[in-house]
């Protein structure tokens, strides 16, 4: 009976220990946890997606960026918004979203672009907002897509924040560079 027991405290260490790994694994930046890629595959490689805490962000927010390398016009970059609306991965949040109002010139990690702010529709039919934005170096782009359920003027500076931090603007400039 002893035996069993401690083998159960043993496996139950064990356990323990590799969600402790794993978890630390994933890196928290100014309170976003990064959390698993969740749309199936596409034509692109998966990127990254982080949620905000509530507290933080003033609301639940979820951003996903990824790197679309040669998918940019090589000569004038990010033209307008009518490209924000077909690159930036709305489509993968709700494939009903429309623009509230003209997109703005933006600088993300060094790299120009537009970011642009949405309604849209979840599957279960609840009304929430969502920003996307396109940024590109060369012929390449990096885009991001972010909603959640505080108002717009939040969400956006707290994606662009989190978008200018070290570790972010890192991994950008990595991944537009094939690495």
């Amino acid at each position: 009976m002893r035996k069993s027991t401690l083998a159960a405290f043993v496996i139950a260490i064990g356990a323990l220990s590799g969600v402790a790994a794993y978890v630390s694994a994933r890196p928290s930046v100014g309170g976003w946890h990064e959390i698993a890629w969740p749309f199936p595959r596409d034509g692109w490689p998966a990127g990254r997606a982080f949620r905000c805490d509530r507290a933080l962000c003033g609301g639940e927010i979820e951003l996903y960026a990824r790197p679309k390398v040669g998918f940019c016009n090589c000569d004038s970059g990010v033209a307008d918004d009518d490209e924000v609306d077909r690159v930036a991965d709305l489509d993968l949040v709700s494939e009903h979203f429309h623009a509230r109002e003209a997109g703005q010139v933006i600088q993300v990690a060094g790299m120009p672009g537009r970011i642009r702010a949405y309604d849209f529709q979840t599957p279960g039919g609840a009304r929430r907002v969502a920003v996307g934005m396109a940024v590109s170096r060369r012929c390449d782009l990096m885009v991001v897509a972010a909603h959640g359920s505080s108002a717009e003027p939040g969400l956006r500076r707290a994606a662009l924040d989190f978008l200018a931090t070290d570790t972010m603007a890192d991994w950008m400039n990595a991944a537009m560079n094939g690495r």
